[in-house]
């Protein structure tokens, strides 16, 4: 039977209270190159910062946007948050002021939490709000000693399963990030279902992420996942590198790597890949986005470390659709999570048989409660039980489901579909090429073409048309890039991931 949360269930108490009343208080659980943090030790951090909020005048249910580097100033902030009953507003600290302008115009956050290194923008964005937040400053004296006094215990607040607990942002792509409402009951089903019925997280585990904790991948994988099981999570704020990765694997020897396709792509591009020690993990997972399956090869020939592909969404918190330890098929994204139901439908909802490609529908018990202020949006996504994910996959026999991509990004071109990742993953297997994102775009026809923007390793005047032949040795002719464009940098999103609407629209510049 799937996991059933109890009614009165408050996520800081199910992730961190227990592990010390269990007995476990004394564990690490936060490793850092400064020094490590026991059960005990966090909880008090939490119970400080939950004080601090209440004696500030934040209120159950009012939302805090914590805009804060990866450390345990970000774990005190947000279990202490969860504590207080409030709502974790999560936000990439590095965002520019116009983004953070949306933010506290739209989520109307009654306090932020951000570091001195960011806060003079924050504060100067927040002065403008008609909410007026109250902007905590890590590191700022006055309130470094507010923390200090106050006191190490605090009554938690009894909030309901069905509450909302954190507002994740999806991972859109071609437009402006919406606000997923997820509840108390998700993160802790979830976590039953995928991180102890999959993965199979233990006490002795040490995990590492590539994505930052305000990434709802890492908030799970890398923070409530391993706090579960009574675990330790390794944290660092510097934005990573396959250098920096490689050094902290060697520093803390972490069993669980939590990764994406682009570091992958990464860490085996690096010249000293094959000197590495990746001895201490037991398993290295992957997701948002698509990994190419020569990717997985190359790692597996490389790094010898298992690596498992999943798929998942703000809207179903995590991942519900993951490759198994001793059982992953490179090219799929495995298996559907127990205690979630995944069906592939047509454009009118009806169900397709084993091998057709159509749309992803999931239900289970982490849905979320819907998209802030997005009516039309929750009437499309999200139908009784079902999540409509707007994401095009394919389930053979066996139950492997293979991604073809999101509708909105797939391109007509020729009269036949083409997903940007198949050739993406083309480019990504040869030499020259260090990153890629294909977009379409229409030629003076009116007619779509697929468009390669390159980040090359070694740029020379004729690696476009070399990478155009060699799309087109290795794939069907219509989906060789008609132009490749050279830049410095892909532009991102707010998640890191390839910002392909401005890509699209040509705001990018070329070399």
């Amino acid at each position: 039977m799937p996991y059933e949360p109890p009614e009165q269930l408050n996520i800081a108490d199910h992730f961190l209270a227990a592990r010390v009343r269990e007995g476990a208080g004394g564990r690490v659980a936060i490793r850092t190159d400064t020094g490590n943090f026991t059960y005990e030790e966090v909880l008090a951090l939490a119970n400080r910062f939950a004080n601090t909020l209440v004696a500030a005048g934040i209120q159950p249910e009012q939302r805090v946007l914590i805009a804060l580097p990866d450390g345990p100033e970000y774990v005190r902030a947000l279990f202490g948050t969860l504590a207080a009953g409030a709502v974790v507003v999560m936000a990439n600290p590095a965002l520019p002021a116009d983004d953070f302008r949306h933010l506290l115009v739209y989520t109307r956050a009654r306090a932020v939490v951000t570091h001195r290194d960011t806060a003079d923008v924050i504060q100067s964005v927040a002065r403008e709000s008609r909410t007026a937040p109250a902007v905590q400053v890590v590191g700022d004296p006055a309130f470094d000693a507010a923390l200090a006094s106050a006191p190490t215990t605090f009554d938690m607040f009894p909030t309901h399963r069905d509450d909302p607990a954190i507002w994740l942002f999806s991972g859109g792509t071609t437009g402006k990030p919406k606000a997923v409402v997820q509840t108390h009951r998700s993160f802790a089903y979830t976590t039953d279902c995928y991180a102890k019925g999959v993965i199979g997280y233990r006490a002795d585990d040490i995990t590492m992420s590539v994505p930052k904790l305000y990434f709802g991948y890492a908030t799970g994988s890398n923070l409530l996942f391993p706090f579960a099981a009574g675990a330790s999570s390794v944290l660092f704020p510097e934005p990573p590198t396959a250098e920096i990765l490689f050094e902290m694997i060697r520093r803390h020897r972490p069993t669980v790597l939590i990764n994406v396709p682009t570091m992958i792509h990464k860490m085996l591009a690096h010249p000293e890949a094959k000197q590495q020690d990746l001895s201490s993990l037991r398993v290295c997972t992957s997701a948002g986005e698509a990994l190419p399956a020569e990717l997985h090869r190359k790692w597996m020939e490389t790094f010898g470390v298992e690596l498992l592909d999943g798929l998942g969404t703000a809207e179903m918190w995590h991942i519900f659709i993951s490759n198994r330890p001793g059982h992953a098929r490179p090219g799929t994204l495995g298996q559907v999570v127990p205690g979630f139901e995944v069906e592939v439908r047509d454009e009118q909802g009806l169900p397709l048989p084993p091998g057709e490609t159509g749309w992803l529908w999931v239900r289970g018990g982490a849905r979320a409660i819907g998209y802030w202020q997005q009516m039309e949006k929750n009437e499309s996504a999200f139908r009784g039980e079902w999540y409509v994910s707007g994401d095009l996959i394919s389930m053979d026999a066996d139950g492997y489901v293979t991604y073809s991509g999101r509708g909105d990004e797939l391109l007509k071109v020729a009269g036949k579909w083409l997903a940007p990742a198949e050739v993406e993953g083309c480019l990504l297997t040869h030499p020259a090429v260090a990153e890629c994102a294909v977009v379409g775009r229409a030629d003076g026809h009116g007619l779509v073409k697929p468009i390669a923007y390159v980040v090359a390793r070694e740029p020379r005047d004729d690696l476009g048309p070399e990478l155009q032949a060699y799309v087109r040795e290795r794939l069907d002719a219509y989906k060789h890039p008609r132009e490749v464009f050279f830049v410095d940098a892909l532009p991102r999103t707010h998640l890191g991931k390839v910002d392909r609407g401005k890509l699209g629209r040509a705001e990018v510049t070329a070399r």
